[in-house]
């Protein structure tokens, strides 16, 4: 199926590695231009590399920017921009807070969760989809998590951040279908990134259990047996960013392999 994408400049936050650089690639694969976002520049380097070498002619452009700073959503976009044109796709999956045992948590760590996910994510957004208004087009899909609808003893700050992003998510649907800007959002479960590492070593100290017992307890919870791969989210992603997603718009797409059935 041709999703439309040729040559559409699509930025996505968090695309040096992980979800993020799964969607890249498969926006590539569409023919559309990409711009990385990280903080960190070294991956966004060994991000760059990679695509290149799977997408030879490839339109890969990278900006390092730390989106917890208010200002940085307008630089960035400014930047993104200047150098492959209108973004007409914006693709959020940077940062992520902290997995933190409970009785471990401070006041700080929920200041923290927020300033990575829920501000990353607004920064970005809100000066991006006010001029996608103003061009009468476009696409925004939030990688939030599965956390902000199923809260975790070990993900709570984290989980009250994607709570929010996806409240704006909806809002921000119902503020701006009527200027052809759709928004919706993707929450991943279990996916096979650097950062499950970290909420494994979180859920193991909570509980008493080594990593290793973690992992196989979390992976026999999944009723489709297997944790997701990143460009399976990616999928999802690409296609509810594209034209043939034209009439969805304000939802959350739970993508945790059956693990939380529920009715939406």
């Amino acid at each position: 199926m041709d999703l439309q994408l040729a040559h559409k400049h699509i930025l996505i936050t968090g695309g040096s590695k992980g979800i993020g650089l799964a969607c890249a690639d498969v926006f590539l694969q569409e023919g559309a231009r990409v711009t990385l976002v990280s903080r960190d520049l070294t991956n966004l380097q060994n991000g760059k590399a990679y695509l290149i070498a799977r997408h030879a002619s490839a339109h890969v452009h990278t900006i390092a920017a730390d989106l917890r700073l208010a200002e940085s959503g307008t630089w960035v976009l400014d930047e993104a921009e200047a150098t492959l044109g209108p973004v007409d796709v914006l693709v959020n999956s940077a940062g992520a807070a902290k997995r933190t045992p409970a009785a471990e948590l401070t006041p700080q760590d929920w200041h923290d969760a927020m300033q990575a996910k829920y501000f990353s994510y607004i920064h970005m957004i809100n000066p991006t989809i006010q001029r996608m208004g103003e061009r009468g087009e476009g696409a925004v899909v939030n990688v939030i998590g599965a956390g902000g609808k199923v809260p975790s003893a070990i993900h709570m700050p984290g989980g009250a951040a994607n709570a929010a992003l996806m409240l704006a998510t909806a809002g921000m649907a119902n503020a701006y279908a009527g200027k052809n800007i759709r928004v919706n959002a993707v929450n991943p479960g279990l996916t096979v990134t650097d950062r499950l590492k970290e909420g494994f070593a979180a859920d193991a100290r909570a509980n008493g259990i080594s990593e290793d017992q973690a992992l196989e307890r979390a992976s026999a919870r999944i009723p489709l047996g297997r944790m997701a791969d990143p460009v399976e989210i990616a999928n999802a992603v690409v296609f509810l960013a594209s034209p043939r997603a034209s009439y969805i718009t304000g939802i959350s797409l739970t993508m945790d392999g059956g693990m939380n059935p529920m009715v939406v």
